[in-house]
């Protein structure tokens, strides 16, 4: 259900997200589900428990006491006509049978209501019209023979035999690691992948059930809930929602190169079976996986909807063995109905025996032989076993007694639960900016880990209950940034896909080895049988070791996918751009500029020999371009009834680049000057969004638009709804919701047919950003806003324009995407933040997936994790390369699980609690009130204080007292409210705000924490102490400083990185040789007005301030403007905002807002 957290409470648990086949989407269940979903109570005093799942989320009783924000019956009525014709499609769409599903909500249940206060809102649109025909409604350009679509043989797997009952024991070798190949880079500048390429050995496919194993809690009564926490677990979702493995997931080829460069070590023998062209992953509720009783098993069958493309009949060769057709099955593809269940099933999480992770000893090589049943009584390899091989834990011999006081490394954890009172201590900034906190792990584990950059917990200790983690008063969720640019990345080629029967989580570094053939799968403790093809390891050749395979010693690979995991063959690259050409389009003069960047960077677009391309502009019109090859100039197509939109030619708009490169470059080179008289002032965005959905679904790819306007044509058209006086009101900002539906409803339609749309909005005026980033958010896009854009007045938005571009075209890029988080048995997600859209419970659709995009979740604790020392989570990203090549990313994450509130505040993680606290904030602003919003963030520091001060402190001392751990989480807190979206009393732009809340939600952790809290340096009396040299450079390191005026002084330079800009302060005393030296003029006044880069010269200082903004540079994707600002009134205005910890006209000061703090302890 949608977020709640310290402060945060549901507004009337019947506003669930009802999971049955009947959501107002076709199927997909909580299609609001990246956005607000939900509608919230006011605030209340912080009193009682923090975050209990409410009760069974399914009936439409308001919690007792709390006025309704919303008019619920408007809820009601909206979801029961809806559910009527939602049941006829299912009558509809029989032949596919979906199954019952633990996730169904009472038919009575409220729905999804998108934006609480927007009667406009209609449900997204019904899928039924593209789900029911296949994508080639005209045959697509490269399209295999007919006979490729067709039904072919696809023999069912035999059942698995019997598992070894005993374990051969083998001399351990020599630990080698796989050797790495350089790919041949792609560009000047792009990262180098080493591809480590893992080619198969003798044997078959892989096979197993896509429902979890998981046993699901019976719903638990909750406690009354009191005050509003943001973070609130609902106990309706069953552990196993975020058991099955992401369907059909695109991601670009690594380092543009598809499977060149691998060095491949050819033993395979083509498998054994024949496939299905579409994937033989057999669907269906395999009988090993039985939820708890009274729970009805699901199988995630194709929901109604969302075939993409081939035949949507389910029609089969044999009984066992239906023909998957839908993106669900792909990634977690499950057993046939018949299938036995295995004897060596666990009923119980059973702890985890020996590890295959470099380094430590197998489990197998003195065992004695395992009993068929490994519940933790009878396993020989259960605790007893873990204890007397493996030492993963330093000093633990009992974990659950060890696990009580300060465990593992106490020198860290005591620093980390060190009682700081915040009213005392004043310099809390450390001196460098903060690291990830690492999980109190043994170091054979630290060693395999996942990189915090791309996977981290708010939690690195996970609390053994959901009581515990109530109790805490911190959010537990995980942050993303699933496919983010690698130095290395090690690449499997394999015939076999190693993956557990029953909940399909892909073999990784943490399985446990009972012996040589059979290993215990870290989320759902089953048993499996290890194949024969992966007792072959690749890197040393030789057999018999599988936990040393790569897959087992590394937290983050990447499979190239067979069949198995295709629903058509791999789509091409395809890069439609959608020009607006108005008159306003042409006075801000983009135009010129992009067509210079894009021809630039022509030869960069990720792609191959399939790579296609098209244009497609409009002003009161839409524009087709005919750039078959063979034309002597390219032609243009007009069509003017905007109310009915078709595609004029078929097969002459998306062309194939190589071959008509020429035209390419001609109409780049001719369009700025076909409209530079243009006077039409109107806009039909809406109508050519629609034309580029009829010219993209063929294929799908990307479409990319350009906006300089308000949409005044057509359908999605809108109208103006800011009041420049409400600007800085402090009652509440208003139509922070899209006005209409329409982009929205466009999304899913594009999203369906693997389209993803790309916003570039260059605007000086309003142009309800609310309203047209739903085309974005819901088709997995990017958004990217220039307020004030005009190429002669402001030239600093040019320069940002220029650079943004080239990262855009030239990044790598995965086509028809999905992506799904496992987690061990126990845990489940509720709640996803980023731009996506949600196709079943745990499954994400990602038309288009990009390196600079990230995404969270939020997750509660339904059974106890008693019986497990350790907690994973495993996402993996199923997408199709730009060169056409089907791969699975998989990043694994491994935490030690406590049952003390001290261990739990020694592994919080600041920044990652931050960043889940802004997305479920931004959710709460606009489903119910920014005010409301900002109460939560507030009430969650108060609800931290309290629980720390009565639970673990154990010091009368008074004050405002948080461990070391968290002694930050007030001043972020106090940040966050002072940004751009939450912000009240200081005026800002409608469309600003909401770009804001829109890159809270889509923004990797790193790029969101400079954007709340900048890092603040003084430049002018850097020394080369503690510097850092990397190839002949010196960077020096120069310490944080609070963001309060009394750390900035007239007469130094204070450099302040806000992540997307650098402004460089310079003092009116300050030294005329540091203005000299590093910025090339004799003196203060000489210094320009917008000065806006650092000039290269040739002395010392010059070198150690640029290798400094380089190297911070270095590890952000988009590159940084950067102003030099004089010590004069407005430039001052521009640094001083972000002063946070100082009072401003409309905020407190830090040490305002800590007093209040402490007003509201209880």
């Amino acid at each position: 259900m949608s977020s709640s957290a310290p402060g945060f409470t549901n507004l009337h648990s019947s506003v669930s997200y009802s999971q049955n086949s009947s959501t107002p989407n076709g199927g997909a269940a909580r299609a609001y589900q990246n956005g607000p979903a939900q509608t919230y109570q006011s605030m209340h005093p912080p009193t009682g428990c923090y975050g209990a799942p409410p009760q069974q989320q399914n009936y439409p009783s308001p919690v007792p006491n709390k006025a309704p924000i919303t008019n619920s019956a408007h809820s009601a009525n909206y979801y029961r006509s809806n559910h009527h014709q939602q049941q006829q499609q299912q009558h509809h769409l029989s032949q596919h049978h979906v199954a019952a599903s633990p996730y169904s909500a009472s038919p009575s249940s409220a729905p999804p209501q998108p934006y609480a206060t927007l009667p406009s809102s209609a449900p997204p649109p019904s899928t039924a019209h593209y789900n029911q025909q296949p994508v080639q409604q005209h045959p697509p350009p490269y399209a295999p023979p007919g006979s490729y679509y067709g039904p072919q043989s696809y023999h069912a797997p035999p059942a698995q035999q019997s598992h070894h009952q005993h374990h051969q024991q083998q001399q351990q070798q020599q630990q080698q690691q796989p050797s790495l190949v350089p790919a041949p880079a792609v560009a000047p500048g792009a990262p180098v992948y080493p591809i480590v390429s893992y080619p198969s050995a003798p044997g078959s496919s892989q096979f197993g059930t896509l429902s979890s194993s998981q046993s699901t809690s019976a719903l638990g009564v909750m406690p009354t809930q009191m005050g509003a926490p943001l973070h609130q677990y609902s106990t309706t979702w069953p552990a196993s929602t975020a058991a099955a493995q992401p369907g059909y997931s695109v991601a670009p080829t690594v380092n543009g190169q598809g499977s060149t460069g691998h060095q491949h070590y050819d033993q395979s023998r083509p498998a054994a079976l024949s496939y299905d062209s579409y994937g033989g992953v057999v669907h269906g509720g395999g009988a090993a996986d039985r939820p708890a009783s009274g729970t009805p098993s699901a199988s995630v069958h194709s929901s109604p909807g969302h075939h993409q493309g081939g035949d949507t009949s389910s029609s089969s060769t044999g009984s066992a063995s239906p023909v998957p057709n839908s993106y669900d099955n792909l990634e977690g593809g499950s057993y046939a109905d018949s299938m036995p269940p295995s004897d060596h099933m666990t009923n119980q999480a059973a702890p985890y025996a020996g590890y295959g992770y470099p380094g430590m000893q197998p489990a197998y090589h003195q065992g004695p032989a395992a009993l068929p049943d490994s519940s933790p009584s009878h396993d020989p390899y259960g605790q007893s076993a873990y204890q007397q091989y493996s030492q993963p834990f330093p000093n633990m011999s009992q974990l659950s007694a060890a696990l009580g006081g300060l465990s593992g490394v106490p020198e860290l954890e005591v620093e980390a639960l060190r009682p700081v009172n915040l009213l005392q201590e004043k310099n809390l900034l450390p001196p460098r900016p903060l690291e990830a906190p690492e999980p109190n792990l043994s170091p054979d584990l630290k060693k395999v880990n996942c990189c915090p950059q791309s996977f981290r917990c708010t939690l690195t200790s996970i609390p053994q209950t959901q009581a515990l983690l109530n109790k805490a008063r911190l959010p537990l969720g995980l942050l993303l940034h699933p496919f983010r640019d690698l130095q290395q990345l090690p690449v499997i080629t394999s015939n076999t896909i190693v993956r557990c029967r029953s909940c399909r989580t892909y073999i990784n570094p943490f399985v446990t080895f009972l012996d040589q053939r059979r290993w215990k799968c870290n989320l759902c403790y089953r048993v499996n049988d290890v194949p024969d093809e992966f007792m072959y390891n690749p890197v040393t050749r030789s057999y018999g070791e599988p936990h040393k395979r790569p897959e087992v010693q590394n937290a983050t690979v990447e499979f190239i996918a067979s069949s198995d995991y295709m629903l058509r063959p791999p789509q091409p690259a395809a890069y439609l751009f959608v020009l607006d050409v108005s008159h306003n389009a042409v006075e801000a003069g983009y135009l010129k500029y992009f067509c210079e960047s894009l021809m630039d960077n022509l030869d960069k677009l990720p792609g191959d020999t399939r790579t296609r391309v098209g244009f497609l502009t409009f002003d009161n019109t839409i524009h087709f371009y005919n750039l078959q090859e063979g034309l002597s100039q390219p032609q243009m197509l007009v069509v003017s009834d905007i109310d009915d939109i078709f595609i004029p030619s078929h097969d002459s708009l998306m062309v194939n680049l190589k071959e008509s490169k020429e035209l390419v470059t001609d109409l780049l080179t001719s369009l700025p000057g076909m409209f530079s008289q243009s006077k039409e002032t109107h806009s039909a965005l809406g109508p050519a969004l629609q034309a580029a959905f009829k010219l993209m679904s063929p294929t799908g790819g990307r479409v990319t638009v350009f906006q300089t306007q308000l949409p005044t044509l057509g359908a999605g058209s809108l109208t103006s709804r800011e009041d420049p006086n409400q600007r800085s009101s402090t009652k509440g900002v208003q139509h922070l919701g899209p006005a209409t539906d329409f982009y929205k409803k466009l999304a899913l339609d594009c999203s369906g047919q693997q389209i993803g749309v790309d916003l570039f909005l260059l605007s000086s005026q309003y142009t309800d950003l609310a309203s047209l980033s739903c085309i974005s958010k819901y088709s997995a896009g990017s958004i990217f806003y220039y307020p004030s854009f005009h190429y002669i007045h402001n030239p600093a938005q040019l320069e940002k324009f220029q650079k943004d571009l080239e990262r855009y075209l030239s990044r790598k890029i995965g086509f028809e995407a999905v992506m799904r988080i496992r987690c061990t048995k126990g845990l489940s997600i509720h709640t996803f933040h980023g731009n996506f859209f949600v196709r079943s419970t745990d499954l994400l659709s990602l038309a288009n997936v990009n390196p600079d995009s990230a995404f969270a979740v939020q997750m509660s604790i339904e059974d106890s994790l008693a019986d497990s020392s350790l907690a994973c989570f495993q996402a993996a990203l199923l997408y199709t390369s730009s060169k056409g090549k089907r791969r699975i990313r998989v990043h694994t994450l491994c935490l030690p699980v406590v049952n003390q509130l001290s261990d739990v505040y020694a592994g919080a993680d600041v920044q990652a609690i931050t960043c889940l606290l802004a997305d479920m904030a931004i959710d709460r602003s606009i489903t119910s009130s920014l005010s409301d919003a900002r109460d939560a963030l507030t009430n969650a520091v108060v609800d931290l204080v309290n629980a720390y001060k009565s639970n673990v402190s154990n010091l009368q001392q008074s004050g405002v007292v948080l461990p070391a751990s968290m002694r930050l989480f007030p001043v972020y807190i106090l940040s966050l409210l002072k940004q751009k979206a939450l912000r009240t009393g200081t005026s800002t732009r409608l469309d600003e705000r909401v770009f804001a809340m829109c890159e809270f939600k889509t923004q990797p952790l790193q790029q969101l924490m400079r954007m709340v809290h900048p890092d603040l340096y003084r430049l002018d009396n850097m020394s080369d102490h503690g510097a850092l040299h990397l190839n002949d450079t010196v960077v020096p390191q120069p310490h944080l400083l609070h963001l309060s005026a009394d750390r900035v002084s007239r007469d130094g330079a204070f450099l302040m990185d806000c992540g997307n800009v650098f402004y460089l302060w310079i003092g009116k005393c300050c030294d005329d040789m540091f203005i000299r030296d590093a910025l090339g003029c004799p003196s203060y006044a000489s210094i320009p007005a917008n000065m806006s880069h650092i000039p290269e010269l040739e002395t010392t200082l010059s070198e150690r301030v640029r290798a400094f903004l380089d190297w911070l540079q270095d590890n952000r994707a988009f590159s940084s403007a950067i102003h030099v600002l004089k010590d004069d009134a407005s430039a001052k205005a521009t640094f001083f905002q972000y002063l946070v910890e100082d009072r401003s006209e409309s905020a407190s000061s830090y040490s305002e807002f800590l007093e209040h703090i402490q007003q509201q302890m209880s």
